[in-house]
């Protein structure tokens, strides 16, 4: 990331991420008609769990190794966590 030009922007610039990171809750996802299936809902609600934030929910090890291959998530957090499951 480039260098912003001042401490109050590179605040600003910290503050929205922070706020996108937390605040960001997948609303137009019908989680009854989701849960139906439970291989799907298991899937979707670990990528939002890892791409949007865990909410004070911890990830369970076991999931993410039997959905691993499936997982559409953000590169870099992928690559960190296939670092602390594997090694």
């Amino acid at each position: 990331m480039k260098k912003l030009p001042s401490p109050w922007a590179q605040m600003f610039v910290k503050d929205v991420k922070e706020w996108y990171t937390i605040g960001m809750y997948n609303w137009s996802t019908d989680e009854n008609k989701l849960k139906k299936d439970k291989h799907a809902y298991a899937i979707w609600k670990l990528e939002q769990m890892v791409n949007f934030g865990l909410n004070g929910k911890k990830l369970k090890t076991g999931e993410l190794r039997k959905y691993w291959k499936e997982l559409n998530l953000d590169p870099s957090r992928k690559q960190f966590l296939k670092l602390l499951l594997h090694g």
